[in-house]
């Protein structure tokens, strides 16, 4: 029954793509990012639903008369010059059949990244995005919180499988990257019942990404909400909050996710720490040999071997980077990472001039809310994926999209003249009268 339903969903979407295009970037969203079609048991489990969703969306673009213009920003060319460079990397890559299929799973991944910029155009299309990803990564997240509250927090939470967030930490970074958007959505939401649902499922997200026991998620919650209580006008409140949150989680949880947290401190003993270091001075030894990097994939027990002193492939296993900086570092080189670093900063003074142009501004003010939670969203990936290797998860790239989306539509949306005028004149502490032909004065 599960098959049937998801199936049918998926061609009714691709049915309203033929018509309206957008909805195959949120048909395509849906499946990759909730992967409903691995929830299946039966035939719908290996169905190819991505690839064709690609397929006739790319085909409704092509007979559409919609506007297909990419953008003039600054955004646009760093993204398409990081792909350019990952593609050069690949050419010169330590492990080149591996590089080549890591890659053209990242043009996948991009290709909707840049269909997002050029379909989703408007107000109601942002939140229709927003809201299908809130939805596919959002069930897991609070499912998950819901089952920690359950089991008093004794084992962790996962991802929907064969996903980028199958893994506990990775899920995770990734719910502490939606809850913002359900904050945003929550403040634009008309009805109680909504705003109340998703209240529900903010709390039990914070649950969630407690409960999967990561130590890289704790890191990243801890700056997160220092960084959420900075930035919001009501800083006694929301600290009492957080606070009174703090400590009943510490109450609840289990003695074992100390042990856990406490493996912090003692990070010799560790295993899968010293992996993760291993692999941190593998990346910068490639990056400072090789102009290119490595290539893609380059994590082997050959290349251990041979760009770290004293590795033993015998009585040391090969890890990945285990942290989206030294991924980027090892696999494309310095060049490569000042690029992917570059594309967040820019794209977080982006927000930054969002919030700024928007400011008091009622047609614009969901820009600036919505811009304002990006920011809180990039900092936890930035933040949480020190500690994992999630340079090429489709959420940062799509928040990367939407931003270029939002600074087009705040360009294209005019403020009503008589309120500009207004709040011009309230800035300045101006007395305000009406003339006897009817025009605003000083």
């Amino acid at each position: 029954m599960r098959d049937i339903a998801v199936t049918m969903l998926v061609f009714l979407g691709l049915f309203y793509t033929l018509k309206k295009p957008y909805i195959g970037i949120l048909l395509w969203s849906w499946l990759g990012y909730m992967n409903p079609h691995r929830l299946c048991y039966g035939f719908a489990y290996s169905m190819p639903f991505s690839q064709l969703t690609a397929i006739i969306t790319v085909v409704a673009i092509l007979f559409s008369k919609e506007s297909k213009k990419i953008p003039k920003d600054a955004l646009v060319y760093l993204l398409l010059l990081f792909i350019m460079w990952m593609g050069l990397t690949t050419f010169f890559a330590f492990e080149p059949e591996e590089a080549e299929t890591q890659y053209i799973k990242i043009i996948k991944i991009q290709l909707p990244i840049f269909l997002t910029i050029i379909l989703i155009n408007s107000k109601e299309r942002v939140n229709q995005l927003i809201l299908v990803i809130v939805i596919s990564l959002g069930y897991f997240g609070t499912k998950g919180g819901v089952f920690t509250l359950m089991t008093g927090g004794a084992f962790r939470v996962w991802g929907p499988p064969g996903s980028f967030v199958e893994e506990n930490n990775s899920l995770a970074v990734a719910s502490l990257m939606v809850i913002p958007l359900m904050v945003y959505l929550r403040k634009i939401s008309p009805k109680k019942w909504q705003k109340q649902c998703l209240l529900f499922a903010i709390i039990s997200m914070c649950f969630s990404v407690i409960g999967s026991q990561s130590r890289g998620a704790f890191l990243a919650i801890a700056i997160v909400g220092g960084y959420y209580w900075l930035q919001t006008d009501k800083k006694v409140v929301s600290g009492m909050a957080i606070v009174i949150f703090a400590v009943l989680v510490a109450g609840f949880l289990p003695e074992s996710w100390y042990q856990r947290m406490d493996t912090m401190n003692t990070y010799e003993e560790d295993e899968s720490a010293m992996g993760r270091i291993r692999a941190w001075q593998l990346a910068f030894n490639v990056a400072n040999h090789s102009f290119f990097g490595g290539g893609l994939n380059l994590w082997s027990s050959t290349t251990y071997s041979q760009y770290l002193a004293g590795f033993d492939p015998l009585t040391h296993e090969a890890f990945v980077a285990h942290s989206i900086y030294f991924s980027v570092l090892g696999e494309h080189g310095w060049l490569g990472l000042i690029l992917f670093l570059l594309i967040f900063i820019v794209a977080w003074l982006h927000c930054n001039t969002l919030i700024k142009n928007c400011a008091d501004q009622a047609n614009k003010q969901w820009i600036a809310d919505l811009a304002k939670m990006l920011k809180v969203g990039f900092l936890a990936y930035l933040a949480g994926g020190a500690f994992l290797s999630l340079s090429y998860f489709d959420l940062p790239w799509h928040f990367v999209a939407i931003i270029i989306v939002l600074t087009e539509i705040e360009k294209n949306t005019h403020t009503p003249l008589v309120e500009q005028k207004v709040n011009t004149m309230n800035a300045d502490n101006a007395k305000i009268t009406i003339s006897p032909q009817g025009f605003i004065q000083r």
